[in-house]
């Protein structure tokens, strides 16, 4: 069966010059609008919403073995319990072997400001400093663990202090 191959046609626009230049302009602020709006969200969801940490009070600290911060907007107090998040910065790699190893630990501990005691809710091991990097292992607590006393003069008092507000 025959076929026949048509050569490439135009159509003719019925339109001038500036009639395309002012398409153009009329595109253009349309171009960057949409670019803008793309761009946007990218920015703000890359704009580190991080945790603002403030390292505890010096003389709880661990020199040249930890340093511990706390993140004050993580405090949550119900009547007398009070619940934070704390962050360990370990200045050596803990854990055993390879695979398992991690620079920093994020707690969520429990205070009852009464009792002067304290329980563990959530603990996980990231990879690299400051919180970041690859999650190594969580481990979630019972919630109705078993309570430990606050010792006079340990990291846990100066997170009490913290949490509870005594000085």
């Amino acid at each position: 069966m025959p076929f026949m191959l048509h050569p490439y046609r135009r159509f003719p626009m019925e339109c001038s010059g500036t009639d395309q230049a002012s398409l153009y302009l009329k595109l253009l602020p349309a171009y960057f609008l949409g670019f803008w709006l793309l761009i946007i969200p990218l920015f703000l969801s890359s704009v580190s919403a991080d945790a603002e940490w403030e390292a505890i009070d010096k003389k709880y600290q661990s020199p040249g073995l930890q340093t511990v911060y706390i993140d004050s907007a993580t405090i949550r107090r119900e009547g007398n319990l009070v619940t934070l998040v704390t962050l360990i910065d370990w200045e050596w790699m803990q854990g055993n072997r390879s695979p398992s190893r991690f620079h920093s630990t994020r707690i969520r501990k429990q205070f009852d400001c009464a009792d002067k005691r304290f329980r563990l809710l959530v603990s996980t091991d990231f990879y690299d400093r400051m919180g970041t990097g690859r999650r190594m292992a969580e481990t979630v607590y019972d919630s109705d663990g078993d309570w430990i006393p606050v010792e006079p003069e340990s990291l846990n008092q100066g997170l009490w202090k913290v949490a509870c507000g005594k000085q």
